[in-house]
Parts: C-alpha cells; sequence; structure tokens
C-alpha cells in the first residue's frame, strides 16, 4: 500500500439516501426528484441553485446491501428509507445496525411497520418521520418540505444567531401590502395553512401588527427570519415594504420574492432583485399546492442561504479565497459594498483592497461591471488599480498569472449499478464537465474532446458552456475541438453539430489506419466482430493523433464494458498519455473505469476490471475481437497495461501536472467537482510559473 492520504479537510455537508431495492420503483422517484432541489440544474448551469454534494446507496436485488457508508464531510446527514422490506431482511437490519455514530441517521418510515425498526439496535427508541401518513395530494411537495426541513435543523440551525437548537421551526416573516387584496388573502392563507397542518412546528410566520412600533419589531424579526416577499401590483410602491427589504438585505437575510401580480406594476423596487422570484395563480383550485411551492422555496433558499456561507469558510479556511475575503452567500450588490468601503474608511483600511467572495458560478461581466467604478489612483501618472476584488472560489484561482493549453478533456460516462458500489448519480460527470469547461474556456484554454454527439450526450455539454462563456466574454476566439473517427463522421448530426456551434467547434476528422481497407464513403456498423476491430483501430488512430494534439489530459467515468474499441475508452488514452509523457489529471472519485485506475495505482494491486478476463467475461464478442486483434498484432496486451499502472510513480504525475503530492492523491479520490475543479486549476496555473 502507498503512503495514505494525510490532513483531509472535509466540506461542511454531504447528503446519503439509503433505500431497499424492493422499494425503488415507488420511491426512487421522489428521492431522484428531491435530489435535483439540492444538485446544480444542468440544464441551467448559470443558476443560483443548491450545490450539496449528494450520494445514493441501494443494491440490485434484495440479497446484496449496498456499501459501507463513506464519511466524507463535516456533517453526514443519512436519509434512511425503512420499509417491512428493510425490517424483515437480516442482511438490511445488520447493514443499519452498522451505521457509524458519525452519520446523523434522519429515518423515515415508508409504511407502519417500518416502525418496529425502533425496538432495538442502531434505531433504538429515535423517531421516525411518518411518511406514510402524508396526503397522496401533492406527495411529492410534502416529500420535499419535510426532508428540506430536516436538512435545515440538523445541519444549520445551531449556527445561526442566538438560535441554540431548542426550537426547529423556520421562523417566516411574511412581507406584504395591506392595499393589496391578494396579497393580504396570500399572507393569510399560508399561515392558516401551516397553522391547521401538521407542519405548524416546522415554521413560525411574522405578521407585524397595526400596534407595534414599526422600527422596533420589523427589526427584532428580520435578524432571525427568512423573508417572503409577497409582491403585488402595489407592493413596490409602499415605503413599508421598501423599508423590511433594505433591512433584510442590510442584515444579509434569506428573502424569496413570490410574484402575485395581477395587472401592472409600473416599478419593480430595485432591492427586490438578486433574489429566486416563484410565480403561483390567482387560482384557488390550486392553492395549497402552490403554498406548498412557496414554504419549500423559502426553506431551500434557506438552506442555500447558509450552506454558502459555510462554505466559503471552508474554502477560506483552505485558502481557496483571500482569508480576509468579505463572504456574501449571494452575489454583492452597491450598496453593500458602499456601506463596507465606508467602514474600512473608518477603521483605518481604505487602502487595503476589499476582497469580496460569493457562491459559484460567476456572474456576467457586465452584472458586475460597477466594481471598475471603485478605483483609486497609484502613482501621480493615475495609473489606477481596483479597490475591490469580487470572485468566486474557483474563478479567484485564475487571478493568477497562466498560459493557455490545449486540453484534452476525456469525460463520459458508465453503466450504473444501481448504486451497490458506485454511490453518485452519472449526472455528476456532466456537472464537472460543465464546471471545467466554464473555467478552462474563460481562460484561454482550448478544449478537445472526442465523439459523443448524443442529445444530452457531453459534447452538446461543453458546446453549451462554451457558447455562453463566448457572449459573456464578447469572445470570438474561443474554440472547441471535437475529434471524431471514421466512421462517426459520416452520421448526419455531426453537420448539424457545426451549423447549430458554428464559431464555437471545430470537428477535426481522421482518417482511417493505413493497415484497414474500406469503402470510406459507406458507413458499416459495429454489429460482427470483423466490423468490430475496423472500428477498434479507427478509435485508437483517433485517441493517438488527437493526444498528440494535446499539452495536457483530463480523465474521468469512462464505460468499464459496453465499449467500442479494443479496450475502455479512457484507459486507452491514460496509456497513450502515459507513452507521449503528457501531463494527466486522473479524477478517480466520480467512478467508472477512470476508479478502478486509481484504485489500482494506490493500493498497487490491480483491479479485476483492468484484466482480459473480467472484459472477455462482462463484454459480448469481446475474445472474437482480441482474437482477430493479436491476428493483426495490435491486440490489448492487458498484463503490459498492469505493469505500466502499478509503475506510475505518483510523486512523478503530481510533478508532470502542478501539484503537490499531497495534491495530486486527493485529487485521485475527491467526489467534490469544486475541489476536483480547483486543483486542476491550481496545477495549471502552477505549470505556468515553471515555463
Amino acid at each position: 500500500m502507498r503512503k495514505p492520504i494525510m490532513n483531509i479537510i472535509k466540506p461542511p455537508l454531504a447528503i446519503h439516501f439509503v433505500w431497499h431495492p424492493n422499494d425503488h420503483n415507488q420511491y426512487y422517484p421522489n428521492i431522484s426528484k428531491f435530489r435535483q432541489y439540492l444538485t446544480r440544474d444542468i440544464d441551467r448551469p448559470f443558476s443560483r441553485e443548491l450545490n450539496i454534494p449528494t450520494f445514493l446507496y441501494s443494491s440490485r436485488n434484495h440479497q446484496i446491501v449496498p456499501r459501507e457508508l463513506q464519511k466524507i464531510a463535516q456533517k453526514d446527514l443519512v436519509f434512511l428509507f425503512l420499509s417491512r422490506h428493510t425490517l424483515i431482511n437480516k442482511e438490511w437490519v445488520n447493514y443499519i445496525n452498522d451505521i457509524s455514530c458519525d452519520f446523523i441517521i434522519i429515518p423515515l418510515a415508508l409504511d407502519d411497520n417500518a416502525l418496529k425498526h425502533t425496538n432495538s439496535g442502531r434505531l433504538k427508541n429515535l423517531n421516525l418521520i411518518r411518511s406514510y401518513t402524508w396526503p397522496l395530494k401533492n406527495q411529492e411537495e410534502y416529500f420535499i418540505l419535510m426532508l428540506s426541513h430536516e436538512i435545515y435543523r440538523f445541519s444549520f440551525l445551531d449556527d445561526i444567531e442566538g438560535n441554540k437548537g431548542n426550537d426547529s421551526s423556520l421562523k417566516l416573516f411574511l412581507s406584504h401590502t395591506k392595499v393589496d387584496e391578494h396579497g393580504v388573502n396570500l399572507a393569510s392563507e399560508i399561515k392558516k395553512f401551516i397553522d391547521n397542518t401538521n407542519i405548524q412546528n416546522f415554521f413560525d410566520t411574522t405578521d407585524i401588527a397595526p400596534s407595534h412600533r414599526f422600527d422596533e419589531e420589523i427589526e427584532q424579526h428580520l435578524q432571525e427570519s427568512t423573508v417572503i416577499a409577497i409582491g403585488s401590483d402595489k407592493y413596490s410602491s409602499r415605503y413599508w415594504c421598501q423599508r423590511e427589504i433594505l433591512l433584510a438585505k442590510e442584515e444579509r437575510r434569506p428573502i424569496i420574492f413570490v410574484n402575485t401580480l395581477e395587472y401592472y406594476e409600473d416599478r419593480i423596487f430595485p432591492a427586490i432583485t438578486n433574489i429566486p422570484n416563484i410565480h403561483i395563480s390567482h387560482n384557488l383550485e390550486l392553492r395549497e399546492k402552490e403554498i406548498l411551492r412557496i414554504l419549500i422555496a423559502a426553506l431551500l433558499e434557506t438552506v442555500r442561504f447558509n450552506y454558502a456561507t459555510n462554505l466559503l469558510e471552508y474554502y477560506r479556511a483552505q485558502e481557496w479565497i483571500d482569508p480576509k475575503s468579505e463572504i456574501f452567500a449571494r452575489p454583492p450588490e452597491i450598496n453593500q459594498i458602499i456601506k463596507l468601503l465606508k467602514e474600512r474608511e473608518k477603521s483605518g483600511k481604505s487602502n487595503e483592497v476589499l476582497h469580496v467572495c460569493y457562491p459559484e458560478p460567476p456572474v456576467y461581466a457586465e452584472e458586475i461591471s460597477w466594481i471598475n467604478q471603485f478605483e483609486k489612483p497609484t502613482t501621480q501618472d493615475d495609473i489606477f488599480e481596483n479597490k475591490i476584488e469580487a470572485v468566486t472560489p474557483l474563478w479567484s484561482v485564475f487571478k493568477k498569472k497562466h498560459t493557455p493549453n490545449k486540453i484534452g478533456i476525456s469525460i463520459s460516462d458508465y453503466k450504473q449499478d444501481q448504486f451497490e458500489k458506485h454511490n453518485q448519480h452519472i449526472d455528476e460527470l456532466k456537472r464537472l464537465a460543465q464546471v471545467l469547461a466554464a473555467h478552462l474556456l474563460a481562460h484561454e484554454h482550448t478544449l478537445i474532446y472526442g465523439g459523443d454527439l448524443r442529445k444530452d450526450g457531453f459534447t452538446q455539454f461543453i458546446l453549451d458552456e462554451a457558447m455562453i462563456i463566448q457572449s459573456r466574454l464578447k469572445d470570438s476566439n474561443i474554440r472547441v475541438e471535437n475529434h471524431l473517427a471514421w466512421p462517426l463522421y459520416l452520421d448526419e448530426k455531426v453537420d448539424d453539430f457545426e451549423v447549430e456551434y458554428y464559431s464555437l467547434v471545430e470537428i477535426v476528422k481522421h482518417e482511417i489506419p493505413t493497415d484497414i481497407s474500406v469503402d470510406e464513403t459507406i458507413f458499416i456498423p459495429p454489429t460482427s466482430p470483423e466490423n468490430k476491430y475496423i472500428w477498434s483501430r479507427c478509435l485508437s488512430e483517433m485517441r493517438l493523433k488527437s493526444i498528440e494534439q494535446s499539452d495536457i489530459r483530463i480523465l474521468a467515468g469512462g464505460k468499464c464494458e459496453g465499449y467500442l474499441g479494443k479496450m475502455p475508452g479512457v484507459l486507452e488514452e491514460l496509456i497513450i498519455t502515459i507513452e507521449q509523457k503528457k501531463p494527466v489529471y486522473l479524477l478517480g472519485g466520480f467512478g467508472g473505469i477512470t476508479h478502478k485506475i486509481t484504485q489500482s495505482i494506490l493500493n498497487e494491486s490491480i483491479e479485476k476490471e483492468l484484466t482480459e478476463r473480467w472484459q472477455i467475461e462482462n463484454n459480448e464478442g469481446y475474445a472474437d475481437l482480441q482474437q482477430i486483434a493479436k491476428q493483426n498484432g495490435v491486440s490489448a496486451e492487458y498484463d503490459e497495461i498492469k505493469d505500466l499502472i502499478l509503475k506510475l510513480d505518483i510523486n512523478l504525475l503530481a510533478e508532470k501536472t502542478g501539484l503537490t503530492l499531497e495534491q495530486y492523491q486527493r485529487l485521485m479520490i475527491t467526489p467534490f467537482i469544486d475541489e476536483a475543479a480547483h486543483l486542476i486549476l491550481e496545477g495549471l496555473v502552477s505549470l505556468s510559473c515553471t515555463k
């Protein structure tokens, strides 16, 4: 075994979901839907949503339990879904009882039989959430609401000023104008709904009484509340409503805006921007569902607000951002910056740069261009420098000097096992591709990617990101090279991609290897051993040439089985990269064949998926393909692959990528996208300094 990785600082929070396979069809849709609220939407990469790491644990049949839960954060919450199936299965009972006390378990009873779990063992005397009692109508909304509240209660309650955990209610401040009937009615209905359902213990609503002094009561409540601003036709024009929002912004409180506009509003109050906005209709038949949507939005924004603050404090402790950074849970606003500058002037720090950090992703350059107005002269020649530096954690890395490179990205999906061994959703790879593409393209690197012209495939995600970056930076030079082997480029979708992403992508078509004799104008499907051999040769040629044209390679995910080629594609790209002595970043924490490679390197023992025997047993027709390839002297030689992988020196891998040994080891195992991206960006900056 190699030297263990030391001094890993854990991020603030991770959420784990555990369920029995017999409950999968009925309950996984709700689990999956709820998880989408906790992660950043891959279809809206610049959305300001939650980005909490989530992990999923189940199995393919009831006789197999998932792997042991992995403790990876400062707080690990486990939503444990219990039913008659977990109760009568001894293996599952033992699995549950063996869950470490380092995890905070939040047990949910899917049926009344699950309550018997609390008679003994790990769950003895614990209070279970009885999900089977939730109304069938709007069950999905109740599911999201109740689980969100548990995250709030167990993750942040003790961190909220003035709250030591004795009261688990989320304090809501209902801001509305008394002169609009719709606003008044909705505020009353929200309060009535909370008071007359089984969620009254989750929320504590506040409405300003007419007989109380406004300034005293509002200040008292707003300092610890989440604000629901009910925006009706006259809301923005009312002085007291404006005061409430301004004070909430000054106190940096979570706020959501509920749009109940009926006809017309002549002016949106400027301070009501930069926050989540939810629209509801005036259809009273949908009232309960819409009230639930409002409460869900308020609760999730409260969770996001607190999580973003904790996460940035974690990054500051890691020195990813300036240690003196002022932290904001949403992008900063001009009045907040002015207040900070005045405070610094009073304290004699006006000559220091004000460092401001807000959560990913960065806002558009035009949106924050007003910061450039806060400049100070540095010499008699009136050379100016900014008094303010506003960045996100990843964006801050590239404030340092860097040199553009041609970076090959090998990120692809793999066959999932219903979360039996690998516990991340496959869409994490797409988020990884988006984050890397955004930051690498924005700093003038060229991305090289091979193939994948499927709808919602990796090429599309990378190109969509490139389109956004080009628009943001007004840079017509941004390029993505998409390398294609024959016969893939005969597909008519190639022309569609070139048209849709014109000026963004260059399609590089690689010729057929000289030892292959076919009519290059006719597409042949990989349906026979002979055709599969031709495909494997063409793919190998494309990979060889594309890696020759790249300076650096990034590997993540990748199929262990079901691929087209002489071996798993990412594995072949690693071998070629090593043979060409190019730097390679190995991201094993996101599963797939890359995970098997990194585990083999770290454990100095080859994983079974990297052996010829396993490949033959798990890939139909692979033995025939290997036989043809051996006859032509180009087969996958797994003994040589084993020797190459086990002889890899992590110190040398790290040195070539600009990372320390500890950083590279962490890169090989981290399941966190931001950390993986940060380490790659740090490595690229370090490489620039050595050139």
